[in-house]
């Protein structure tokens, strides 16, 4: 059984991580709106995967018994000022919900939360790829690439 700061901050999570998939679809709808249809897929498929972590929360939760509701979200962007933009926000994003993994880490190991400490590990080892991921495609827009050329090479963020 988890402790019950640790579901409640685990709760918040879900929602953090709902919002993160409700960002990158703003993002997607951006590229979509600039006919760069495969950034947008990368994007629409970084969305998937934020659902996924948040599903991922929520069965842990439903695994422990804990009872809870779903946090609310707010509308999220799709205009970006540029390609350049659009990264730097997921960037800024994906450093925050790495100091909240870090945060859940710390509290599981205060609250001698051994079980939520190995689950958080998973999270906090993902955000490591999921910021590398997201510098490399800042990196490649900063090389001054054509974006309809740079599609060419989205196949190695996938």
């Amino acid at each position: 059984m988890i402790s019950d700061r640790m579901a409640k901050l685990l709760i918040e999570q879900v929602g953090h991580e709902s919002r993160a998939h409700q960002l990158y679809l703003g993002m997607a709808v951006y590229f979509e709106h600039q006919s760069l249809a495969r950034w947008a897929k990368l994007f629409y498929d970084q969305s998937i995967e934020e659902a996924g972590h948040a599903r991922k929360i929520m069965e842990f939760l439903d695994d422990n018994n804990v009872e809870y509701d779903l946090p609310a979200l707010k509308s999220a962007t799709s205009r970006y000022a540029s390609a350049a933009a659009v990264a730097q926000t997921a960037l800024d994003s994906e450093r925050k919900v790495t100091a909240q993994f870090q945060e859940l880490a710390k509290t599981a190991l205060a609250e001698d939360d051994h079980t939520a400490h190995q689950f958080v590990q998973w999270f906090v080892n993902e955000q490591v790829e999921e910021e590398r991921k997201v510098q490399a495609l800042i990196d490649l827009i900063s090389s001054g690439i054509n974006l309809f050329q740079a599609e060419a090479l989205l196949d190695r963020f996938e």
